[in-house]
């Protein structure tokens, strides 16, 4: 899936053709795998069959389907039907979700993470596969940040998926894992990133981005086992908070990436902020494959 990929939730903002487009381009571009969440917009393993047949060679990864967003029984099914489809191209990301989201809008109860995703992986593993030429499921990684879900990610899962975390935490993942990148369990870390090395354009960028996470205990709980602490956590975060978890301009960009694969990252999976959630920033994705030199 090569060694950097695209994380954007702006599909979700597009209209099909128009999403169509954008992930065409992104393959064009020569990233080597795109990644997607699961919250308020499209139904995740339906998205990415769109995304997989947009694109001829990129990886696409679902970052994450939540467990509590379909049963294991359709989960297997279908990720086995987009790994037929599209033999190595697919990736089958996993996880938890936040309580609010699954008990406010989906009407779950929110179980203990590591105990409700073990339940989920055994049911997954259990489902039948009925049809034939479809009974391999595909890669599956997990998204963990705490030290119990990045164990399970290595004893039942193909890896990690960790997002908004230093390169010391990537280290930290790695070593939990095992192995090394290209021979070990897969890490694909998120990281995102303003490329206006404007300071107000990054400052509204970053805080715009940190706004909910700052709010969501399963983030709160991760920053402070890296070396935040409450006070990091107001709305939208802290300076300090900002400038460690969203470089600010190309250079920057780029240097982090690097540290990352340095500490142990399979996958960099970059989430370059736009000026808001509903405009693909095609301009800042096309100079960060370029400086890449991704097609070099």
């Amino acid at each position: 899936m090569g060694s950097v990929g695209i994380w954007t939730g702006v599909l979700d903002a597009l209209p099909l053709p128009e999403a169509r487009e954008v992930v065409a381009d992104l393959d064009e571009q020569g990233w080597g795998s795109l990644w997607f969440g699961e919250a308020f917009g499209r139904e995740a393993l339906t998205a990415a069959q769109v995304y997989l047949a947009a694109g001829r060679r990129m990886v696409v990864g679902t970052s994450i389907a939540s467990i509590y967003g379909r049963d294991a029984v359709a989960a297997a099914a279908a990720a086995r039907t987009l790994h037929a489809m599209y033999p190595g191209r697919f990736v089958l990301g996993l996880g938890v979700s936040h309580a609010p989201l699954v008990e406010g809008m989906r009407g779950h109860n929110y179980g203990r993470p590591v105990a409700a995703m073990s339940a989920y992986l055994d049911a997954l593993d259990a489902a039948p596969a009925g049809v034939p030429g479809e009974d391999r499921l595909p890669p599956r990684v997990l998204a963990a940040l705490g030290p119990r879900m990045l164990g399970l990610s290595r004893d039942r899962a193909d890896g990690a998926n960790p997002y908004l975390v230093l390169p010391e935490h990537t280290a930290m993942a790695r070593e939990t894992l095992g192995g090394k990148p290209g021979n070990g369990p897969l890490l694909v870390v998120e990281q995102a990133a303003v490329l206006d090395p404007d300071p107000q354009v990054w400052q509204s960028r970053a805080h715009e981005h940190l706004e909910i996470y700052t709010g969501l205990p399963n983030y709160r709980t991760s920053w402070l086992r890296q070396g935040f602490g409450e006070a990091d956590f107001t709305r939208g975060g802290s300076p300090r908070l900002a400038e460690a978890m969203v470089p600010r301009g190309l250079e920057a960009t780029v240097r982090r990436i690097h540290e990352h694969l340095a500490a142990g990252a399979d996958t960099v999976c970059v989430q370059v902020l736009g000026p808001d959630l509903v405009t693909p920033p095609r301009a800042d994705w096309a100079r960060l494959a370029e400086a890449l030199a991704l097609r070099g």
